[in-house]
């Protein structure tokens, strides 16, 4: 038998969180196939089978903590897959298992209970919220398992299925009366984000001030571009890319803005590493662009998108969250009108995108209807003052109303 063991995690982490098992006792492993995944302050992380054969036993539970080099699980070495063959053949349900995944009709139903079983706790709780059958949904995430935007996706087309689930009023009286309530441990990621954060409120002298910014020359520039410009990068052109390179600007000619406090001294930085707030399945992320003002448009896209990606797929390593000068949350893509958001700390100053929305506004006398975007800019007063706040949101806002500003640096 071969021991598996937790892995180091990174620079300062000495331990995680067990957040699902992947293989359950029994079920044949490849050499360096995922078996278990971990959560951590920032990321989830998969542990490798050191060997090929057959998964063993389980030495922790879901939701314990695990310290760096503890024995988790034991793998049988020498059989793999081959081995585990022998043992599952007398027993028919493995091989309606493997029809399930991608046969139609009935079968899914068969699969139900293994499906629910290996299912995260954020999905899950998914499944509870919308009602989706769990054995319906094909899996999107590493080695098809299902992810919670899986169930979102599914539950968004939900009403397709809705005549066939007309049995319903049966299930009704059985279910009449009852109140159901499910408790679930906070993963180590949102525990760490719910500490940050009452840090910053806790520390910080918060405040938010507001602009609006006109979006018609970003909207037709992008119109105009974005079929040239994914033939020539291989990435779609989106209204981040501008933005970036709007703050950067905006922070090289108020540099408060993109410093930190650390204990009775100001930390100024000649450089700007963005933090992008991206949306995972365990919950938010906010991976950084590194230099983000040596990056083109194009190169700031597709940055972002890899973040995206690798966010869904849970691979975003502890290297991509590290540092961070400034960050910019997108709550717009969600439909958030306004909101003020907090800092990420040490950073000293966060900027909020919302829906762009056609509104009316005075151009040159007449009313005219415009699309409108609302920006918040949150920030440390202790080190940055409402002067400089509006200064750079003015900045901003003149950059993105006028990109010809952003190819000639005004």
């Amino acid at each position: 038998m071969a021991d598996v063991k937790v892995p180091v995690l990174g620079e300062s982490i000495t331990e995680a969180t067990l957040g699902e098992w992947l293989k359950n006792p029994g079920d044949p492993v490849k050499l360096d196939e995922p078996i278990a995944s971990l959560e951590t302050d920032k990321v989830s992380v998969e542990v490798p089978s050191p060997v090929a054969g057959v998964m063993g036993d389980q030495l922790v539970k879901v939701g314990d903590n695990v310290a760096v080099g503890a024995v988790i699980a034991t793998v049988g070495e020498g059989g793999g897959a081959a081995a585990a063959a022998p043992a599952s053949a007398p027993a028919a349900p493995a091989p309606v298992a493997t029809g399930e995944q991608t046969g139609p009709g009935e079968q899914p139903r068969e699969r139900n209970p293994d499906a629910a079983a290996a299912l995260s706790p954020s999905v899950r709780r998914a499944v509870l919220e919308t009602g989706v059958d769990p054995s319906t949904v094909q899996g999107t995430g590493k080695d098809g398992r299902l992810t919670k935007d899986d169930v979102v996706a599914a539950a968004a087309n939900k009403p397709a299925a809705a005549p066939a689930a007309t049995p319903a009023p049966a299930a009704a009286p059985a279910s009449s009366g009852g109140r159901k309530e499910e408790r679930v441990r906070m993963t180590r990621l949102r525990q760490t984000v719910a500490k940050r954060l009452k840090e910053a409120q806790n520390t910080a002298a918060l405040l938010t001030t507001f602009n609006d910014v006109d979006m018609t020359e970003v909207i037709a520039a992008r119109t105009k571009y974005k079929d040239l410009f994914e033939k020539k990068h291989g990435v779609r052109l989106g209204f981040m890319g501008f933005f970036v390179k709007a703050a950067v600007q905006a922070l090289r000619d108020i540099p408060s803005v993109n410093a930190s406090i650390e204990g009775d001294e100001i930390v100024y930085h000649d450089y700007a590493d963005i933090s992008v707030a991206v949306s995972a399945p365990q919950g938010l992320v906010v991976p950084v662009i590194r230099d983000a003002q040596d990056l083109s448009v194009a190169g700031i896209e597709k940055t972002i998108g890899d973040f995206g990606k690798r966010a869904k797929d849970g691979t975003l390593k502890m290297e991509d969250m590290k540092g961070g000068t400034f960050t910019i949350s997108n709550g717009g893509v969600f439909g958030s009108l306004m909101s003020t958001p907090i800092i990420n700390p040490p950073q000293s100053a966060v900027l909020g995108l919302h829906r762009i929305e056609d509104r009316p506004v005075i151009r040159d006398g007449q009313v005219v209807v415009r699309p409108m975007m609302y920006l918040a800019l949150s920030y440390d007063h202790r080190l940055i003052d409402g002067r400089e706040a509006v200064t750079f949101l003015v900045a901003l806002k003149n950059a993105i109303e006028d990109p010809t500003r952003l190819l000639i640096d005004l």
